[in-house]
């Protein structure tokens, strides 16, 4: 037991060292992108901060928001479900887009995560890469969305979306 108060001015400094580890550790984390499936947008903040635009028929994604080939995570309502798609632009620079579920695991309702070029399912494992995304349908790639570009957008149609509802009997977890 101090009793001359001497050595409280180390504790304190320990202290100040911890907090700003533990700060500079999360500032790590999260430049690295590790946090975001923690504190990420949502599909909706998502898809307002690209500057998707949706119409009564269609949705549009600014081109520009694809050109760094991060795939874009979004998601429409049909039917009281949540439907949930991707669109990215692959390593051959052409625009893709999908489902965020497949014709195998779609029961667990879990989607795919990017890892560099290729689209991984959350469910099995499976890797596929940018290139066949949109192009091969079956198995556990991602179910092909129809899609088009249209002067500085990526359009998909809303029915188009609503077409894969079977997909998302469930919530997603």
């Amino acid at each position: 037991m101090m009793k001359n108060g001497r050595g409280g001015g180390i504790r304190t400094a320990n202290i100040a060292i911890a907090v700003i580890m533990i700060v500079a550790g999360f500032a790590a984390f999260a430049q690295a992108g590790l946090l975001d499936g923690i504190f990420g947008k949502s599909p909706a903040e998502a898809a307002k901060a690209a500057g998707v635009i949706e119409t009564a028929d269609v949705v549009k994604i600014p081109l520009k928001t694809l050109d760094s080939g991060k795939a874009l995570f979004l998601r429409q309502e049909s039917e009281g479900r949540q439907l949930h798609y991707f669109a990215l632009k692959s390593s051959d620079g052409a625009y893709r887009a999908a489902l965020d579920a497949c014709d195998v695991c779609f029961r667990m309702n879990r989607g795919y995560r990017q890892e560099g070029d290729l689209m991984v399912c959350n469910n099995c494992g499976q890797t596929f890469p940018s290139v066949k995304i949109g192009e091969i349908k079956g198995g556990c790639n991602p179910h092909p969305l129809p899609r088009k570009v249209e002067g500085e957008y990526l359009v998909i149609k809303k029915s188009d979306i609503a077409a894969g509802k079977d997909y998302f009997a469930r919530k997603r977890s």
